[in-house]
This record gives C-alpha cells, structure tokens and sequence, in this order.
C-alpha cells in the first residue's frame, strides 16, 4: 500500500506546472498541484488537484502531506511561511531563501554585489513619494537619463517596469507606486548589445548541470524568440556559465536556476533571476538531451542529472500568442505541423489577443534557417509578428 505522500507537489498550475508534471510522468513520478483555479493549466494533467492560495498555510500543509518534495510554478508565494515548511522538515526546493532572490528585486541585487556579482548600479527608494522622487532624480543625475524604475516586488514579463526620461515622469511615477503601495528601486538605462539568459539545474547535494547560453529577444516586456546560439559566441557563452554557476552556488540554488544577463560593451550584468524552469529554457524539450523539466524534477529529488548538450547546431524557440481574433492554435494545427521540423508545444490555455499560449522549436544546421521556420510555424498559429521584429515568415 502507498503511502500518503509521493511524488511531486507543485506551487502554481500554470504551463511551467504542466511541463513539469510531463516530465515527472515519465519518469513514474505523480503530481499533485495547488492552483489557483480548477481551470488552471496544469490541472488538466495533474493526478490531484488541490484550490486554493500559495499564501493559504492550510493549503501549503495539505500540499506538503500529500509530496515527498514541493517546488514552484511561480514566485507568488509568502517566504515566512515557506520557510515554517522547511523548519518542520518538509523537502521545499528550492528553498525561501532561494525563491526571495527572484521575489524581491532589491535583496537580489544586494545580495549578487556582495558576493561580487556585476549588476546594474542601482538604489531602492523611500516609500513616500516626494522623497523617493527627490532619489531617484539625484540617480540620475549621477549615471544620466533614462533610468528605469522597477517594483521590488511582483514584476513578470514586462509588468512593474518603468522607464523615465526625465524629474516629471519620475514624479508621476512614484507617486502612482506610492498610491498603490509598491516598493521601487531605480537602476541605471543598461545600452543592450545582446540580452541572453543561462539555466543551471543543481541539486542539493551540490552536483551542476549547465546548459549553453542563449540569445533572448524581449517585446514589450515578454520574451518572443529564444535562440541558440544567436549572437552568443564561444568566448561571451563561456563566460556566462561561469557567471551563471557562480550565482547558483552564491544562492544555494537548488532544482532549475534561470540567470537572465545583458552584455553590454565589455560588460556582463545579472538583470533578473527565476528559481524555476523559464521560457528561456523551452527550447531544451526538442533541443537537449535533457529537457530543463526533467532535470528540474531530477535536481529537487536530488537525483542524478542528465546530460544538457544540444541535439543540433542552432536551435530557435518561439512564442505561441494569441492573435487579435482569439482564435486558438489548436484549430490551426495542420498549418503550423506542416513547417518541416517543427515541434509544437501547446499549454492548454484558452486563448486571448497577446496571451502566452503555447511554443515552437526547430533544431537545424543554420541559425537562420531555424529561426525562419519557427516563425512561419508560429505565425501559422495564429501568432502576430511584433512590429520591429526582423523575421521573414
């Protein structure tokens, strides 16, 4: 007979969840899920479903009893309680001290420069408004306009991002944060050669697995195409591992660490980390011996990893989105499958004009062979093309 608790259990029912639980299948592993709602993505897989909130203590505990290891959808979650979980011996990987690194923008760039991390110069601002305007202006004054104001907390795929040129609309906008009850802190505007992103899978007991760097290209805010390599050359790549291995240890990561960088000029800077599989690592489902999921799943069992080299030469991952008809992809399957070599990836959603519905890959010889068969299957999707983005569907 089984005991209560085995496999996985997840925090979140979104499309990371569901890959997940793909992943953990076939491996014999089962999944139970705290989601938001019923409709969720993940919950159309997962053996059991629990509702309710990732801040519910109640939920979190019901969840814990029912798993051998809980792990994270998201970061939405109350690190006080998570860190109650572990101090009663639950197996949460990766752990709260982990996850705030990637919940709380501020303590992430303290905590990356004392470990002597490159990141943007930055500075976090009072909570009354006239005097955080008062900061951020004399920011600026230092490292020059734009600058850019970020919430500390809450910020995904472009939300709670805020560029400003000049002391007028650093007023507006603190005031509105302040108003709304938002943290923010000020960085300088980084000049952006290339934005890349590196995902290191590690387990507790210390093992890495890294994959190679790869370009990522950000529409307002949301990551449309991820290439591998693009621009990314041998030397540039090999210092982001090092970067990127470097962070995961500095922060005791375990399971999947996404490490989103800019190179700019002869610089490295760490913008954003993900304690959790990342859109910038879909492309390792076809493009990888082995997929960000299933080392995710390996690492916070701390099982063996798998091995990360890519299959082909170049890989390109695109966004699936929903288009301006809200028509779903699904119905458009036979035009997007007859892109030779496509893999299409769809996550269950229903569909909405700009909504994150599903990914391509194409593994090739060519980068931009690749690159131009991912969008014609993701246009044959019903996916717009971002104006500014240079592709020939």
């Amino acid at each position: 007979m089984r005991n209560e608790a085995h496999g996985i259990g997840i925090v979140g029912a979104g499309q990371l969840a569901r890959m997940m639980i793909e992943a953990a299948s076939a491996l014999g592993i089962d999944s139970v899920v705290l989601a938001a709602g019923p409709d969720e993505a993940a919950t159309q897989l997962a053996g059991r479903v629990l509702v309710g909130s990732p801040r519910d203590s109640g939920q979190l505990w019901a969840l814990a009893a029912r798993s051998e290891v809980v792990t994270f959808d998201h970061e939405h979650v109350d690190l006080d309680l998570l860190a109650s979980l572990e101090r009663a011996g639950v197996a949460v990987r990766p752990g709260a001290r982990t996850l705030s690194m990637g919940v709380d923008k501020a303590l992430m760039r303290r905590t990356l420069a004392a470990a002597g991390v490159a990141v943007p110069a930055h500075a976090l601002l009072d909570p009354d408004p006239e005097s955080a305007g008062a900061q951020a202006v004399a920011f600026a004054d230092t490292y020059g306009w734009p600058v850019v104001l970020k919430a500390t907390r809450g910020g995904y795929d472009g939300h709670g991002v805020w560029p400003v040129a000049n002391p007028a609309q650093v007023a507006v906008r603190c005031r509105r944060a302040a108003d709304a009850g938002v943290t923010v802190m000020v960085e300088n505007h980084v000049d952006i050669d290339i934005e890349l992103a590196v995902l290191v899978a590690r387990r507790p007991s210390g093992e890495l697995a890294t994959w190679p760097a790869v370009e990522t290209t950000q529409v307002t805010g949301m990551c449309r195409e991820v290439l591998m390599p693009g621009r990314v050359d041998a030397a540039l790549g090999e210092r982001a591992r090092a970067l990127a291995e470097q962070v995961a240890v500095a922060i005791d990561a375990s399971g999947i660490l996404a490490i989103e960088m800019f190179a700019a000029g002869d610089k490295l800077l760490v913008n954003e980390l993900a304690a959790r599989p990342h859109n910038s690592g879909h492309w390792t489902m076809d493009g990888s011996l082995t997929s960000q999921f299933e080392n995710h799943v390996r690492a916070v069992f701390d099982w063996p990893l798998g091995p990360v080299a890519p299959i082909a030469p170049a890989v390109a991952s695109v966004n699936v989105l929903g288009g301006p008809d809200g028509g779903s992809p699904v119905a458009r399957l036979p035009a997007g499958l007859a892109v030779p070599g496509a893999h299409v990836h769809l996550y269950g959603k229903s569909s909405a004009p700009g909504r994150k519905l599903g990914h391509v890959t194409v593994c090739g010889t060519d980068q931009a062979d690749v690159r131009e068969r991912a969008w014609r299957c993701a246009v044959a999707l019903g996916t717009p093309v971002p104006a500014g983005l240079l592709v020939a569907p």
